[in-house]
C-alpha cells in the first residue's frame, strides 16, 4: 500500500512532524519515538487549532490522535500513537475531560497494556464556569491544559520516569483555572449552520469551548467588566492571595482580534497588580480555538519554582516556540 500523501500542517511543516502510519489523523514528533523518554498523546475534535496538534514537538507533546470537528478521535487512533511514540518508558494520555474522549482513550488504554506500553492519564479540567469546586474532577478541559502540555512535555523531555511526568501534569491541571466568554457561534463545516444561538448584542458568559452553555446570557459588556468578573471567579477558585506567582494566559477562541486580547490583558494585570499579585509570564493570542466563534478566556496557572522552571524550559511546535528563559 503506498503511503498518503502529506497534506495542510505536514506539508508545512515535515521537519516538526510525521504520520506513524497510513492515517493522517495521527501525528508524532519527527524523531518519534524517542528512546528512553516517556511519550506524551493528546488528541480530541478537530476545530480547536492550536490544539491539538500545535503543541506536538519538543518538549511538549509527542504524538495527538484527531477526530472530527468537534468528536472524538477513535480508540484504535489513540492506541496507534501511543505505540508511535513509545520510547520504553510509557505514555502519558494527557487530553481534555470529555465524555468521548474518556472513553475511546480508555480503551485505548486497555489495548496499549496489551502491548506492555505503561499508560497513565491526566485530564485537563479547568474551566470553572462548567462544575463549582466541590465538582472539580468533572469540569472541561479547556485552553489552561497548554500549561500541563509544556510543563509535562519538559520533565519527560529531561527524561522523568512516567510517574514523575504524570504527577508534574496533574499538579499543572490542579493549579489552572480558566473561564471564558462567547460573543457569536461557530458554523459547523458540515452543515454550515450555527452551533448554537447567540443573538447580536449579547455574549455568553463562561460559555465551553464546543459552545456548551455557560453561566448566564445577558447582554454585551465591557472589556473591564467581563475582565473582572472572570478573574474574581478564577481567584477565588485557586485562592491566590497578595504575594502569589502566576502565569497569564489570555486566549482567542478564533474570530477576535488580537488588539481586543490585549484589551482584556491590560484589566488583567491592572487588578493583579492591585492585589499584589506577581505576573511571572503572560501568553497572549489564540492557543486554543473553536473554529470561528468570537470571545477569549482567560486563565491563570498558580505557579512555585517548580512550576516555573519547567514552564520555562525550551520547547518547540509549529505553533509554539519557547526559548532560554
Amino acid at each position: 500500500m503506498n503511503s498518503p500523501q502529506p497534506q495542510g500542517i505536514l506539508l508545512a511543516a515535515p521537519e516538526d512532524l510525521k504520520t506513524p502510519g497510513d492515517d493522517l489523523r495521527i501525528l508524532v514528533r519527527a524523531d518519534a519515538p524517542v528512546a528512553g523518554q516517556v511519550g506524551i498523546v493528546t488528541g480530541g475534535g478537530s476545530g480547536h487549532l492550536p490544539l491539538f496538534k500545535g503543541y506536538v514537538g519538543k518538549g511538549l507533546c509527542s504524538g495527538v490522535a484527531i477526530g472530527n470537528v468537534f468528536s472524538s478521535p477513535s480508540s484504535q487512533q489513540c492506541y496507534e500513537a501511543a505505540k508511535a511514540v513509545d520510547g520504553g518508558k510509557g505514555v502519558l494520555f494527557l487530553y481534555g475531560n470529555y465524555g468521548g474522549d474518556v472513553f475511546n482513550f480508555d480503551l485505548a488504554t486497555d489495548l496499549a497494556e496489551l502491548d506492555d506500553i505503561e499508560i497513565k492519564t491526566v485530564l485537563g479540567r479547568d474551566d470553572v464556569a462548567s462544575q463549582p469546586k466541590e465538582k472539580a474532577e468533572d469540569r472541561r478541559g479547556v485552553a489552561g491544559i497548554f500549561f500541563a502540555y509544556k510543563t509535562a512535555g519538559a520533565s519527560a523531555e529531561r527524561g522523568d520516569d512516567l510517574e514523575t511526568v504524570a504527577a508534574i501534569a496533574e499538579k499543572t491541571v490542579s493549579r489552572t483555572a480558566t473561564m471564558g466568554v462567547g460573543l457569536s457561534p461557530t458554523i459547523l463545516p458540515t452543515t454550515g449552520e450555527p452551533s448554537f444561538d447567540l443573538p447580536d448584542g449579547e455574549m455568553e458568559m463562561g460559555i465551553g469551548i464546543h459552545g456548551e452553555p455557560g453561566i448566564r446570557r445577558e447582554p454585551l459588556r465591557t472589556a473591564d467588566e467581563i475582565a473582572d468578573e472572570i478573574l474574581e471567579a478564577i481567584v477565588a477558585d485557586l485562592e491566590i492571595t497578595a504575594g502569589d506567582r502566576v502565569a497569564v494566559l489570555v486566549n482567542g477562541l478564533g474570530a477576535t482580534p488580537l488588539e481586543e486580547l490585549y484589551v482584556l490583558y491590560r484589566r488583567v494585570h491592572q487588578q493583579l497588580t492591585a492585589k499584589d499579585v506577581v505576573i511571572e509570564r503572560k501568553y497572549i493570542g489564540e492557543y486554543a480555538t473553536s473554529l470561528e466563534m468570537a470571545g477569549a478566556s482567560i486563565s491563570l496557572l498558580k505557579l512555585d519554582d517548580e512550576i516555573l522552571e519547567l514552564l520555562d524550559a525550551p520547547a518547540h511546535s509549529p505553533f509554539f516556540e519557547q526559548k532560554e528563559h
